[in-house]
């Protein structure tokens, strides 16, 4: 009768095992020392074999009815733990429902390419194309081919990142420069790569990056975006410029605001002019926004010089056309009357939530 007795000595060890057990781990434990592959139990059952003949119902009932109850017993305990573990946790992690969610912040575009966007869809409605080119450039497509001259003050290290420098050394302005590369200090380029490889009629805007060694202040920014335009045709006006520009600012700023054109020079178009607008703030009468001139300016424009159609290959007896440019940043400050265009850099989400 000694298994049967040691059957007894595991019930009773289980069961004591079990008021104290107060984890998943210590249950396991328990079983496996009962129950597994070496588990005492186990073993005992293997040694039924031994058991003399007469006995060995007896024995195997009573071994089976065992292994019943200690199962039914740690499955029972782990109902028990699992529902401790879960109302600790609960307690331990309780929230409170009503409480109203937390909302994700939804991101939007950054106001500069709102702005931009805009400017390409004003365009577009007109039948222009949007063109792209390279970031960095040669002199002869940011300078030469635009009419600048040799000595051009833009054509000095001063005033252009060089990539690679080819000037003499000891000169700081570029005598010839055609083979210098640059990170391009206008999107003006694009539109000689366009006129290369496109004959005439050509209505297309070239926005993107540019780049110049400018400090940044309120009114400087050393990378800022600039939206550059050109119409090639036969037949075209400086009255065409004005009309167009026109158009474009009303729908930029508002209807009820006036232009008015300049006079000025650049190389690469002749007339010149820049153009401003009655500012917004006091409705053109004069404030401190506008230095108390009323106006404020926002781009340059002009007719295109004919020196710039024989580089490309156009004949400016045939083709007439005007260019303009314009800093997608400063338009966003103006529109929104912005004192400093650094802050459009800065990523402060207080000030872009506005937009």
């Amino acid at each position: 009768m000694a298994m049967s007795d040691d059957l007894k000595a595991i019930e009773k060890q289980v069961q004591e095992g079990l008021r104290k057990a107060l984890t998943p781990d210590e249950l396991e434990a328990i079983r496996v020392s009962v129950l597994g592959r070496k588990g005492r139990l186990t073993q005992l059952m293997h040694m039924m074999g031994k058991v003399p003949p007469e006995e060995r119902p007896a024995m195997g009932k009573m071994a089976n009815q065992v292994r019943a109850q200690v199962t039914a017993a740690i499955e029972k305990r782990r109902v028990e733990i699992s529902k401790t573990v879960m109302q600790e946790r609960f307690n331990q992690e309780s929230i409170d429902v009503t409480l109203p969610g937390r909302v994700r912040t939804l991101g939007s575009e950054h106001l500069i390419s709102q702005v931009r966007e805009e400017i390409e869809d004003i365009f577009c409605g007109l039948g222009y194309t949007v063109e792209d080119g390279p970031l960095v450039e040669t002199t002869y497509y940011n300078f030469t081919a635009l009419n600048a001259p040799e000595d051009h003050p833009s054509r000095s290290s001063k005033d252009t990142f060089y990539v690679v420098d080819n000037a003499p050394e000891g000169k700081t302005q570029h005598v010839l420069g055609e083979s210098d590369v640059l990170l391009r200090t206008q999107t003006s380029g694009v539109q000689i790569h366009v006129m290369e490889k496109q004959k005439p009629p050509i209505y297309m805007i070239c926005p993107g990056t540019v780049f110049r060694p400018d400090t940044a202040d309120a009114n400087h920014l050393p990378q800022f975006t600039q939206v550059e335009g050109l119409v090639v045709d036969k037949g075209i006006t400086f009255g065409d410029l004005k009309g167009t520009l026109d158009y474009f600012l009303h729908e930029i700023f508002g209807k009820d605001r006036a232009t008015r054109y300049r006079p000025h020079f650049f190389p690469f178009t002749e007339p010149s002019c820049e153009v401003d607008v009655s500012c917004g703030v006091c409705g053109g009468k004069g404030c401190r926004f506008c230095k108390y001139t009323g106006w404020l300016e926002i781009l340059g424009c002009g007719m295109v010089d004919p020196n710039v159609f024989k580089y490309v290959g156009i004949d400016p007896e045939e083709y007439s056309g005007f260019a303009f440019g314009i800093g997608v940043e400063r338009v966003a400050a103006l529109r929104y009357n912005l004192p400093d265009l650094r802050m459009l850099m800065t990523g402060d989400e207080r000030f872009l939530k506005q937009f």
